[in-house]
């Protein structure tokens, strides 16, 4: 019988003169994807996304936009079958921050064109999810970030 894991993740996007971008992270084993972790015991899956985003990114300034999806897979860890399921949310950032990555275990971040970011992200499956929170940030992300002309 497999182990059950939890974990909440961040698709993070934001408006840079004018335009959508999305971030992404190189994870501990040279991929890149979304920042995500364990949801921690009394934490909700939103509450968890956001913190996960914070620790790894360095960013403060986010809001959680609205849930985008929920994934389920099998892994390996020290010879132990895990069956993990993971909620992500699209999460808008705010502000020029910099990132402060937590170098442990991310060892870059990144913002993309949204276009830039399906070439990029490597997990099976991550494609798909990106899609559909690029195409709901397009409408439900604000342009706040967005200088006048």
């Amino acid at each position: 019988m497999a182990k059950r894991e939890f974990s909440a993740g961040g698709i993070v996007v934001k408006r840079e003169r004018g335009r959508l971008k999305v971030l992404l992270i190189k994870d501990g084993y040279g991929r890149w994807t979304w920042p995500k972790g364990n949801i921690g015991k009394g934490e909700s899956s939103e509450d968890a996304a956001l913190r996960e985003t914070k620790e790894e990114t360095g960013l403060k300034k986010l809001r959680v936009v609205e849930r985008i999806d929920k994934i389920n897979y099998f892994y390996r860890l020290h010879g132990e079958l895990i069956f993990k399921t993971v909620y992500l949310f699209l999460v808008e950032a705010k502000g020029r921050e910099k990132f402060k990555i937590q170098a442990a275990e991310i060892q870059d971040a990144r913002w993309f064109t949204p276009e830039e970011t399906l070439e990029t992200v490597a997990y099976k499956g991550a494609k798909e999810i990106l899609k559909k929170a690029i195409e709901r940030a397009k409408s439900a992300c604000s342009s706040e970030n967005t200088p006048p002309p």
